[in-house]
């Protein structure tokens, strides 16, 4: 074999080796929540190990209950600037972006800006988390795409929030860890429920998003109904 063939030869193996190895791990485009306690990972992969879903049962387990509060004096403004960037506390704040717009460059592909704008989000495909669906977004839908509140502003008010300093509120509001973008549709079905009343549509996903919610509720000290406590641990059986 001459050294051209040799080289050539070689620089096949090379470049098979290297498809090989990116088929065996593409890029992540989901996170599980047990790995991404800060919230700043895109997505919500599925919990699938029975290891894993025991770790989610544990931190269900440790969530304190109690009955839904009263829901007088509740108003969206009591947790600050819709999307503010000032929140004292969490990842993305401060960055001159509005919160909406950190989370659908964090979980959205293909993702577009205003022109002259390293932060308006125009367009993007979202894998929606809830109901498995592929979206291609554009700006003059703007709907089609909501940012959920896993642990919603209204449930956490019944369970506390009153109580807070507004810095907290802010936090709470504006805290990666407790924001998904997701299809519209499915967000304005879910409303305000707890995982009592209501479940992603997509099975598969259903005990990360309870360890999801029960993150957010363990990191400000929301308690959890025992109706929601049950259906949380039901998920992660």
């Amino acid at each position: 074999m001459s050294t051209k063939d040799a080289l050539a030869l070689l620089a096949g193996a090379i470049i098979v080796v290297s498809l090989v190895g990116t088929a065996r791990t593409p890029p992540a485009t989901a996170a599980s929540p047990l790995g991404n306690t800060g919230g700043t990972l895109p997505g919500l992969a599925p919990i699938i190990s029975d290891a894993d879903k025991a770790e989610a049962r544990a931190l269900i387990r440790r969530l304190r209950t109690r009955g839904l509060g009263p829901n007088a004096g509740y108003d969206r403004a009591r947790y600050g600037e819709n999307w503010a960037d000032t929140a004292p506390g969490v990842p993305y704040a401060g960055n001159g972006c509005r919160t909406r717009d950190d989370l659908l460059a964090r979980d959205g592909r293909n993702v577009k800006y205003r022109a002259g704008s390293r932060c308006e989000v125009v367009s993007l495909t979202l894998d929606d988390p809830y109901t498995g669906r592929r979206i291609r977004w554009r700006k003059d839908r703007a709907g089609e795409v909501q940012v959920d509140h896993v642990v919603p502003l209204n449930y956490g008010w019944r369970m506390g929030a009153p109580r807070w300093p507004m810095s907290k509120r802010l936090d709470f509001a504006n805290d990666p860890l407790n924001l998904l973008p997701v299809y519209g549709a499915a967000n304005e079905e879910k409303d305000a429920a707890g995982p009592s009343g209501w479940l992603p549509p997509q099975r598969r996903v259903r005990c990360a998003y309870v360890t999801r919610f029960a993150q957010v509720a363990a990191k400000y000290g929301v308690p959890v109904t025992p109706a929601d406590k049950k259906a949380m641990l039901a998920q992660c059986r």
